[in-house]
């Protein structure tokens, strides 16, 4: 993680390693990490995979290559213009796959977190800003320039005004310049910046420290944040109220209550 590396032809565009309950999903698609069609089925396969799989806890999202990702594959979508329909077909199938895939981080069921170093443009600042945690190095810079080769950056908005305030989202979207890391630590679009020798090991301890839950908790914890955030006030407390309600009889609460009480470390058995 962090760390530059060639890539193999034989290697998938997205990498999947399990260590312990933390999952390593690595983009590696030369030369730009494109959100090629491959690549975004590949990423919803292994999200599927990491959800089926119990013993994974937390997934870690990070690139194999110099940058995170460029967003859509351009090249890919401007070869489908010579299609009967110029593309619009196409244009609407890599979208919609695309709304799959950030809504398959954002509903998925174990939290992710973001490893970035190097560029994230367009959509592949959108996957930055869907993962539930996010950590660069200072090297990393962000932008959604759709603007500026008249496209905008219509889905990574989605995204992005979900995580920073509408004015800065919009000076992202309206001028489509980079700005560094630390203005994305500034906006909230990432949670720490850190020097690129320790990405990976404060990744891991961020994932470590989350894997040590139990994981039914994190599992509800995440998916009431998501359903909150997207009602109204006296909806999101009646809501949450309800949550705790069914989270308290569950066997990991009351070992996690106890063991409180009793000055003793917790055994959770997931459920």
């Amino acid at each position: 993680m962090g760390e530059v590396r060639a890539i193999r032809k034989e290697e998938p565009i997205v990498g999947y390693e399990l260590s312990g309950a933390i999952v390593r999903l690595t983009l590696q698609n030369p030369p730009a990490n494109a959100l090629s069609m491959a690549m975004m089925q590949l990423l919803l396969e292994r999200l599927s995979a990491a959800r089926e799989d119990e013993a994974v806890h937390v997934i870690i999202l990070d690139s194999g290559l110099k940058l995170f990702s460029a967003g859509h594959d351009l090249k890919e979508l401007t070869a489908h213009r010579k299609d009967a329909d110029r593309g619009r077909g196409f244009f609407e199938m890599s979208m919609r796959l695309c709304a799959e895939l950030m809504q398959a981080i954002v509903r998925h069921p174990k939290p992710v977190i973001a490893a970035v170093d190097g560029l994230a443009t367009a959509a592949g600042c959108q996957l930055v800003a869907s993962c539930d945690l996010a950590i660069c190095t200072d090297k990393s810079t962000f932008c959604t320039p759709g603007v500026n080769i008249g496209l905008f950056c219509s889905t990574p908005m989605v995204a992005l005004s979900r995580n920073v305030s509408r004015k800065q989202a919009m000076e992202m979207l309206l001028t489509g310049e980079t700005i560094d890391a630390s203005t994305a630590r500034e906006f909230g679009l990432v949670n720490r910046v850190v020097p690129q020798e320790y990405l990976g090991p404060i990744v891991r301890k961020y994932a470590q420290t989350i894997a040590a839950k139990s994981p039914l908790t994190v599992k509800i914890g995440k998916e009431a944040f998501y359903r909150q955030a997207e009602m109204g006030l006296g909806e999101a407390y009646d809501h949450a109220a309800q949550v705790m309600v069914e989270n308290m009889p569950a066997p990991d609460a009351e070992e996690g209550i106890n063991a409180f009480i009793d000055k003793r470390q917790p055994e959770w058995k997931g459920e």
